[in-house]
C-alpha cells in the first residue's frame, strides 16, 4: 500500500553564512541539492518566513521550503506555508540532521517523537508530529554537554564527504518518496 505523494519538503537548518557548513545544516544541504537537481530556484518570502521554491518532481508540484526563523522556530514556516496551501501534514516530508544516527547513514520515517531535536519540537508544536522524516546521520559527540557546540560546528572533511554521499542516495531515490511508495525507498536507502 502506498503513502500520500508529497506536496511540500522542508529542509531544517540556520540561516546565514556563519551556518551554512555546520552540521546542524544537513536539512539545508539536502534541500539545496534537491533543488539543483530539478531546476528550482529559490527566493525570499516573508510570508512563509523563509526562502520558497517550487519544483516539479515526477510530475508533480512540490514546494521546498528552508525556513529563515533559526531552527528552534523551525515549525511557524512550516505551519504558514502548509496552512495557506492547504497541504496535510502527511504530505509534508522534513529533512534533518540526526545524532543518533552514525555520519553518512540515511533514515525515512514516518512520524515519531522530537528526540530532543529543537527544530523537531517545534515543528510538534506547529503542526503536529505526523510528518514523513528524512533523518541524515551526524554522529554523536560522546558527551551531552558538547551536542551544542558540534552540532554547530563544521564537520570534517570526511564527515562532510560522507554526508553528501547519503543525500546523493536519497536523490536516487526521490520518485519514489514523491509519489508515497516510501517502503520501496526505505528498502533501498536502508540497506546501504
Amino acid at each position: 500500500m502506498s503513502d500520500k505523494p508529497i506536496k511540500l519538503i522542508i529542509g531544517l537548518g540556520n540561516p546565514g553564512e556563519k551556518y551554512a557548513k555546520t552540521r546542524h545544516n544537513a536539512g539545508f544541504w539536502f534541500i539545496d541539492a534537491l533543488a539543483n537537481q530539478y531546476s528550482a530556484t529559490f527566493k525570499a518570502d516573508s510570508k512563509f518566513s523563509g526562502e520558497v521554491a517550487k519544483a516539479n518532481i515526477e510530475g508533480q508540484s512540490v514546494w521546498l521550503l528552508k525556513p529563515s526563523t533559526f531552527m528552534n522556530r523551525s515549525g511557524l514556516a512550516a505551519h504558514q506555508i502548509s496552512s495557506f496551501y492547504k497541504i496535510p501534514v502527511e504530505q509534508i516530508l522534513v529533512a534533518y540532521d540526526e545524532l543518533d544516527l552514525p555520519v553518512g547513514s540515511v533514515r525515512l520515517k514516518k512520524s515519531g517523537g522530537h528526540g530532543g531535536h529543537n527544530g523537531l519540537r517545534d515543528l510538534h508544536a506547529q503542526i503536529s508530529k505526523d510528518y514523513l522524516r528524512l533523518r541524515f546521520g551526524i554522529g554523536h559527540p560522546g558527551d551531552s554537554k558538547k551536542v551544542a557546540d558540534y552540532v554547530l560546528s563544521r564537520a570534517g572533511q570526511n564527515d562532510e564527504i560522507e554526508i553528501v554521499n547519503a543525500i546523493d542516495r536519497v536523490l536516487a531515490v526521490m520518485d519514489k518518496i514523491i509519489v508515497g511508495d516510501n517502503q520501496k525507498a526505505m528498502n533501498i536507502l536502508h540497506t546501504e
